[in-house]
């Protein structure tokens, strides 16, 4: 089942300073953590990133299947989310991209990691493209 897969990753992650072996390790991966839409339980998911700037990318691929991951659907609904890097953990505001915007940082994510190309030649919806902008509550 993939939420005790994910489970697994998060325990890892968590237990390991952002560390975790099998298929994800040497893989730049945050926890990102969103308050559920329609239970408004929190849940974390493990998520591969790419940083810009003092942001970070992060991509609702699914691995190219027909329908957006849960925690994109969270996070429209609530964009104030949790990202725990394994270093440290802090709020941020997801803000997702639209139109050319999305494009140019899809082509962005692509370069860095390439595999995220082949997610959208799966898939007929366009994958979104979510940006994490840490939050300052000084």
């Amino acid at each position: 089942m993939a939420g005790d897969f994910n489970q697994q990753i998060v325990e890892e992650f968590r237990a390991n300073g952002g560390k975790v072996g099998g298929p994800f390790e040497g893989s730049s991966l945050i926890l990102l953590t969103t308050v559920g839409a329609r239970s408004g339980k929190r849940r974390t998911s493990p998520l591969g990133f790419v940083a810009d700037g003092d942001d970070l990318l992060i991509v609702a691929s699914a691995g190219g299947a027909p329908k957006h991951p849960a925690w994109y659907h969270n996070l429209l609904a609530e964009p104030r989310v949790t990202v725990e890097t394994g270093t440290e953990t802090f709020e941020a505001m997801a803000v997702p991209a639209w139109g050319e915007e999305r494009d140019r940082l899809f082509e962005r994510v692509v370069r860095v990691a390439p595999g995220y190309a082949d997610y959208q030649e799966k898939t007929s919806r366009v994958i979104p493209v979510v940006t994490l902008r840490r939050v300052s509550d000084g």
